[in-house]
């Protein structure tokens, strides 16, 4: 989900480059090629209809919704990733589908009090509503009966891919710092292959 932009589309391109089949979920899902391993599917996140068909013989789900960075966020309340989650998680659980891998952000949730004071402050200030709105989505998510990641990267760069970036899995580790989306990619194709940090929420730093 959100699979046109940003890290969804830097999973996208991971999962391809393993010879994985994705279908590609995303407003402008049209964009994309379609070949024998991506399945373009345009749609709604907020639509029940679009993400339960979706959802039709997939075995995990990537949630890589991002918005749009405006002046208007710092005093606007942002409801996107709490929605399109709520809609996503009745889905998965009508559909029987359970591995759910979720890219929030540090910040978000309990890595909070990871923050400094000075870290903290500012984040809130400029990003105050739409973490406001990723803490209501954790807290579905967490309360959820899925298979579920939760993945917080700290600052987004967009540097080269590497498989050489640390999970921090210990809340006593979570810090901030910068990583690459493609290597934010790695870790999310990861988590699906092979199982990774079911239950659990991570931080990936460089």
């Amino acid at each position: 989900m959100g699979a046109t932009s940003g890290i969804g589309r830097c999973a996208l391109d991971e999962a391809v480059g393993r010879g994985l089949s994705v279908r590609a979920f995303a407003r402008s899902a049209d964009t994309l090629e379609r070949t024998d391993l991506v399945e373009p599917f345009k749609g709604d996140a907020t639509s029940e209809s679009d993400v339960a068909l979706a959802l039709d013989g997939v075995s995990a789900v990537i949630y890589a919704l991002g918005i749009t960075e405006r002046l208007a966020m710092l005093w606007e309340d942002e409801t996107l990733f709490s929605e399109t989650t709520r809609v996503l998680i009745d889905a998965m659980s009508r559909t029987g589908q359970t591995r759910l891998v979720a890219v929030t952000g540090f910040g978000a949730g309990r890595s909070k009090a990871a923050m400094s004071w000075v870290e903290r402050t500012g984040h809130r200030a400029v990003l105050g509503k739409p973490y406001a709105d990723k803490d209501r989505q954790e807290a579905a998510i967490e309360a959820s009966s899925l298979e579920w990641t939760i993945v917080r990267p700290v600052i987004l760069t967009k540097g080269a891919r590497t498989e050489d970036y640390k999970i921090l899995r210990d809340p006593n580790t979570w810090r901030n710092g910068l990583i690459s989306r493609t290597s934010v990619a790695h870790y999310l194709i990861d988590a699906v292959e092979q199982g990774l940090d079911v239950g659990a929420d991570v931080v990936l730093t460089r």
